[in-house]
């Protein structure tokens, strides 16, 4: 289980990177200042895409207890501890077919409380849809109350950051002045 370590995006953590990495450079300029940055604590490889499958889509539980003590470190190193900790809302039949939000399992790790200020709508699993796809899917999301107030939106993995950008671009539009993330895996 080795950690993410030096060089990475210092925008989205990508692992092996030096300097802002291209698709960091894109969502600059396609919606600037939207997201300050992503922190990631694991490289999304063919192990870690193995024990996801285990955890998110088998049930597994015991995966995250795994990944519990490097997540509050990097958690209490990152800085983001303090800020308001946004959950990633799950369909009602997402929620229904795993019997869990993985976002707010991974929050409670952290010893946090999850605060849901968002709705989804139900969609294709983001895991069955292609690069393309995703960047031009629609926002799925709803924002139900505005927040003031600076926040981390955790998910289990930035894959190419769609979804926390989704849902900060519906905070930003409503007043909040800082978004960040955190995710498992980058």
């Amino acid at each position: 289980m080795g950690k993410i370590t030096a060089p990475f995006c210092p925008a989205c953590h990508r692992p092996g990177h030096e300097g802002v990495c291209l698709d960091c450079e894109k969502w600059e300029k396609t919606n600037p200042d939207l997201l300050e940055r992503n922190v990631a604590v694991f490289p999304y490889n063919e192990f870690n895409k193995d024990l996801v499958a285990r955890w998110k889509y088998r049930g597994d539980y015991a995966v995250l207890d795994a990944y519990k003590e490097h997540l509050q470190n990097v958690w209490l190193a990152s800085g983001l501890k303090g800020k308001l900790v946004l959950s990633v809302p799950l369909s009602s039949k997402r929620l229904y077919e795993r019997g869990f939000n993985q976002s707010e399992a991974i929050i409670k790790a952290l010893e946090e409380d999850p605060i849901s200020l968002f709705e989804r709508s139900h969609s294709e699993k983001q895991s069955k849809r292609g690069r393309r796809d995703r960047m031009q899917s629609e926002n799925p999301f709803r924002l139900l109350h505005p927040v003031t107030a600076p926040v981390v939106i955790v998910d289990d993995i930035y894959t190419t950051g769609r979804t926390v950008r989704h849902m900060a671009s519906l905070l930003k539009k409503q007043g909040c002045p800082s978004i960040s993330s955190f995710t498992i895996f980058r």
